[in-house]
């Protein structure tokens, strides 16, 4: 493994893949294509890891770039947006990348899916998800579906969102309150994605990444507030009243923390299925949500 370009690898989940890849491979070039520079300005204290200028829905440009790679890690994904940005994302780039990847011989692909997905999903995002799987799962390449659950972490959006409405508020109202979730640690999905691109681990078609613990929103959202030392009283929305905090909220200003089409998605419980490998395929013992409160203390 001498070349791996990294999609998104300034996001989240990003980071900690192009660390884990950088810290456990000191040989290995991690390319990460980004339209701005400043936007992996974490990722410029390591050395192995090469930001280059670059759109990632350009064939062409993509196609350059992925030339002598040994692997695609893909984690570009939206959570919000309209079907024609839902498509756009997770189903014309996957399509632009197979391409791109099959023009240049890259021998594997690793894709972070989501669980859940499938083509009569409720939800434009479950849907579009399954449509970008079918696009890679017919594209001929070697390529590994990860499948997480929500993926939280010190600096996830999702916890730490919910930890600072805990503070502001005495009671919290929560749309979708009973929906399951089986939460992973980003760290465990990093570990994961290296796992698949070993040479000597066969390609697994499909991986659930998933937590050792099964729990609703509402017991995330009251875990967290045990941790921060803010426990406040959950207020379950009934439908109608979820669908107009949902529209409020993606009204906010900056990314929504929740959306008509999320609350389509909690339909679905967001939990491994059993029918395909989960984490302890790969060697790896998934963490529990607990592995935050020492970030929870450390907070003012």
């Amino acid at each position: 493994m001498n070349r791996i370009v990294l999609t998104g690898g300034t996001g989240f989940v990003g980071r900690v893949i192009a660390a884990k890849a950088a810290a456990r491979w000191p040989g290995v070039r991690v390319v990460v294509p980004t339209r701005r520079l400043a936007a992996g300005r974490h990722l410029q204290t390591l050395p192995q890891v090469e930001l280059v200028v670059a759109d990632v829905h350009d064939g062409a440009q993509m196609s350059s770039l992925l030339q002598g790679a040994d692997a695609l890690v893909h984690c570009v994904a939206i959570l919000h947006g309209t079907p024609a940005a839902f498509d756009r994302v997770h189903v014309q780039l996957p399509r632009t990348l197979a391409a791109a990847c099959l023009a240049a011989r890259v021998p594997r692909v690793v894709h972070l899916s989501a669980l859940g997905v499938a083509t009569d999903a409720p939800s434009n995002y479950l849907r579009s998800k399954a449509a970008g799987e079918a696009v890679w799962r017919h594209s001929g390449l070697a390529v590994t579906m990860l499948r997480p659950s929500v993926i939280f972490g010190e600096q996830d959006r999702f916890t730490n969102l919910f930890a600072g409405l805990l503070k502001l508020f005495p009671v919290l109202p929560l749309a979708g309150a009973d929906a399951k979730f089986q939460p992973v640690w980003v760290g465990d999905v990093a570990d994961a994605t290296l796992a698949c691109l070993n040479p000597d681990q066969a390609a697994l078609p499909i991986v659930e990444c998933a937590g050792p613990e099964v729990l609703s929103l509402r017991q995330i959202i009251q875990r967290v507030g045990r941790m921060t030392g803010h426990e406040r009283p959950v207020l379950a929305l009934p439908e109608a009243l979820g669908r107009l905090q949902a529209g409020a909220m993606s009204l906010m200003p900056g990314e929504p923390l929740m959306s008509a089409d999320n609350l389509l998605s909690m339909r679905v419980p967001n939990v491994a299925t059993q029918q395909h490998p989960g984490l302890s395929a790969l060697g790896i013992q998934s963490a529990s949500l607990d592995l935050l409160a020492a970030h929870f203390k450390r907070q003012p």
